[in-house]
């Protein structure tokens, strides 16, 4: 069984707002829930499996998205703005607290809201981001696509990100996110753990995901690759279970070696490129075992999936 899942995601309307278990968590989630003879299929169970869910997209169009928090006193000024009489209390929650305290309190109010009185906020605000446009617009349209949806207004406590393509953001245990819109490469340990904070009609278990949430504010870290002589560009990321990588090949180079000690996948995304007999257009791929010999030509772009040296 491989340690990772290799995907081409296409949003083309917002994903669900997420977060994703460390392994200690995972394991002890799932033994609880298998101990409590939940089904493994039930629409309510959290945990599918004993692992976590580390994952890395790497954008092949302009990509937006959400991860992480942003500083309370930022969500602050983004709500203020709105202009919006019920939105006050989150306001000064915001500046009210330590970092830790503020974000945890508004989320737990947030998704604990009466949903009738939370669906008039939301609409509130969504016609307001639409009004003031530029850093609110992102809002409107995820309040298009859910209205009425408390996870409108978490979304607003994140850090709103836009990648161009080749840069990469990678997601940790505890890291809330979501994918907006744009087409990408996704590449995470093998699980389907995911615990979801909005936009979403499926299960949101509120006191597991408060849990599992890290209530810290931290800057998104966009990721561009690090290239080798080989012409391998890497993605460098702080887990075992996976790797990412892109070869840009140009014809009449010399073949690029890509023989491994570990299974890997390829994939290509642009051009034609060779691996072997193989001739790939873009969105074909090819397994290749561990220690087969492999080469690849021609003139496109690779991206290489495997396991961590």
């Amino acid at each position: 069984r491989l340690p990772f899942l290799l995907k081409l995601l296409a949003a083309g309307s917002p994903l669900s707002l997420q977060v994703h278990p460390d392994l200690d968590q995972a394991r002890k989630g799932y033994a609880d829930e298998e101990a409590r003879g939940i089904p493994i299929d039930a629409p309510h169970r959290t945990y599918k499996d004993a692992n976590h869910k580390p994952e890395l997209i790497c954008a092949l169009t302009p990509f937006d998205g959400l991860c992480g928090f942003r500083r309370p006193t930022e969500a602050a000024d983004a709500m203020e703005a709105l202009g919006v009489d019920s939105l006050k209390p989150y306001v000064d929650l915001l500046r009210a607290h330590p970092e830790e305290a503020a974000l945890r309190e508004v989320l737990t109010a947030i998704l604990g809201a009466d949903p009738a009185e939370m669906a008039d906020t939301v609409a509130e605000a969504a016609a307001a981001c639409e009004r003031l446009g530029g850093a609110h617009a992102p809002y409107a349209r995820i309040a298009h696509n859910y209205p009425g949806d408390p996870g409108v207004l978490a979304a607003m406590l994140l850090n709103y990100v836009q990648l161009q393509p080749g840069e990469a953001l990678f997601l940790g245990a505890g890291v809330p996110h979501a994918y907006l819109d744009g087409l990408g490469v996704e590449i995470m340990a093998n699980s389907d753990n995911v615990l979801r904070c909005g936009l979403t009609p499926k299960h949101i278990d509120v006191p597991e995901l408060l849990r599992i949430v890290r209530f810290e504010a931290t800057e998104p870290g966009v990721l561009r690759p690090e290239a080798s002589p080989s012409g391998e560009e890497r993605y460098e990321t702080p887990v075992d279970e996976f790797a990412l990588s892109r070869y840009t090949l140009a014809s009449g180079a010399a073949p690029a070696e890509l023989t491994a000690s570990t299974p890997q996948i390829l994939l290509c995304t642009a051009g034609t490129v060779r691996v072997g007999e193989l001739d790939l257009t873009p969105g074909q791929s090819v397994y290749v075992p561990a220690a087969e010999a492999v080469e690849a030509t021609g003139s496109g772009t690779l991206f290489r999936a495997t396991v961590a040296a």
